[in-house]
């Protein structure tokens, strides 16, 4: 054979080498103690996602009664200032429907100080009133939160 049908030989492939999977790889043995790891991490890496997605919903959860009593708090306010604009108005009419029917300047002065006490004292009410709504308002709102976050404290206690 001269060299030039030794070197063309060579690179023939063998009918072996057809036959085979074309990305085969030879099986590689994982040592047990890396198998353990890496199934450790994963066992770690499921109970941490659980763990964030249990504080998740419980954030949620929060916030959701959180906005709910702070919704339920603005509208017993708005309803409260819809009663008092409606009873300063009528004590206004009220007031200009008698002034109008007065007789004499006495009897004027008399129905305006009259008006003018009876006045103060409902606007002094109403603000009592509005104090005790807004404080309640803010207590109610934050419950939730304070609920929360005391829970949390509780939990990050016997944790450590």
């Amino acid at each position: 054979m001269t060299e030039k049908t030794v070197k063309t030989a060579a690179r023939k492939p063998s009918a072996a080498s057809l036959t085979a999977e074309p990305f085969a790889m030879q099986s590689v043995e994982v040592p047990a103690a890396v198998r353990e790891f890496a199934e450790k991490g994963v066992a770690q890496a499921k109970e941490t996602y659980e763990k964030m997605k249990s504080a998740a919903e419980e954030a949620t959860d929060v916030l959701e009664d959180t906005y709910e009593s702070t919704r339920k708090g603005v509208v017993a306010f708005n309803l409260k200032a819809i009663d008092a604009v409606k009873a300063n108005s009528d004590a206004t009419f009220a007031f200009a429907r008698d002034i109008v029917a007065v007789k004499s300047l006495s009897e004027a002065i008399e129905l305006q100080t009259a008006f003018t006490r009876k006045a103060f004292e409902a606007m002094t009410a109403q603000a009592k009133e509005f104090q005790e709504l807004a404080s309640k308002l803010a207590t109610e709102s934050s419950a939730p939160m304070k609920d929360a976050f005391q829970k949390a404290t509780k939990d990050f206690k016997s944790a450590a």
